[in-house]
């Protein structure tokens, strides 16, 4: 079975897979690329290439095939868990772990490991793909995730995630010195106009995205500071800190691709993570320790001032 998406254009002469790729944000360019290969796309009745330009007035249509569903398997991964009850889970990830399984990612996910320590006991509201996932951080990002054993626990705490109530305080290294003590980024994230894998503050269908920052430390060069998040948008510490021209550390995507320490990925740490718990309501606070490579690349910086 096939999902069938229809479009009439109004927009002529552009490219069809940059024209689809704006109009399904959901979707990346290079799938829209995928599907227009495989013939999954026609316009006014006939099979057109990527680089056909559209028409005023095309009729197109779009099959979009099934998803593929992954066999998403328990695994025996250790887990450093800060809190646990019949609720929730809360875990310290490390750097390298991906949340949840893709098509590039099957196994050896967090998803895999907290199957295989809840003994399947987890909320389904995302899907076998999520299950009891309500909120992600990247894969080279460290620190607090919160994991859902039921359905009542993920509801709540989704609804504390979509009113800005959930307190989400992150660490992380800085290019450069900012002149204040501390501001705010208040700047839309979409989409990058030509890059789809990354995110921006100048796309033309950005979410609102606030980011609060304070500084921690000054090393000349680079800057340790704390982020607090009031939205949750993709990569928004990242975008956020290389669009006021402070990078974070280690960032080859949105920051300089030579890191001047060996790093894997930003030097980005999800520290503080505060929430109601979903049965008894009260506040409850969870740090995550800082990982060992972000004290070791501290002590480097401090013992060079």
């Amino acid at each position: 079975m096939c999902e069938e998406c229809k479009l009439i254009c109004e927009e002529p002469g552009e490219r069809i897979d940059r024209f689809l790729s704006g109009k399904m944000q959901e979707f990346s360019r290079s799938y829209i690329q995928k599907l227009l290969k495989e013939g999954a796309v026609s316009v006014n009745g006939a099979s057109v290439k990527p680089n056909y330009k559209t028409g005023a007035g095309d009729q197109i249509c779009i099959r979009i095939p099934e998803p593929e569903v992954l066999d998403v398997l328990p695994e025996e991964i250790p887990l450093d868990i800060l809190y646990e009850d019949e609720d929730i889970l809360v875990i310290n990830k490390p750097k390298g772990m991906v949340v949840h399984p893709s098509p590039g990612h099957s196994s050896h996910t967090l998803v895999n490991a907290v199957l295989y320590h809840c003994k399947g006991q987890l909320s389904g509201i995302n899907g076998v793909i999520r299950p009891g996932i309500v909120h992600r951080i990247d894969m080279d990002t460290t620190g607090s995730l919160l994991v859902c054993k039921n359905d009542r626990a993920h509801q709540i705490l989704a609804d504390q995630l979509k009113e800005h109530s959930i307190t989400r305080r992150y660490q992380a290294i800085v290019y450069g010195n900012f002149r204040e003590e501390e501001g705010t980024v208040d700047a839309p994230i979409g989409r990058h106009p030509t890059d789809r894998k990354k995110m921006s503050t100048r796309s033309a269908s950005g979410r609102p995205a606030v980011t609060h920052y304070r500084v921690l430390e000054r090393f000349g060069n680079y800057t340790y500071i704390e982020c607090e998040l009031e939205t949750g948008r993709t990569h928004q510490i990242r975008v956020h800190m290389s669009s006021i021209g402070h990078p974070i550390l280690g960032d080859s995507v949105y920051g300089p691709a030579k890191c001047p320490f060996s790093l894997q990925g930003q030097t980005l740490h999800a520290k503080i993570l505060g929430i109601r718990h979903p049965s008894t309501g009260e506040y409850m606070e969870f740090d995550a320790p800082l990982p060992d490579y972000f004290i070791r690349l501290l002590s480097t910086l401090r013992s060079s001032k």
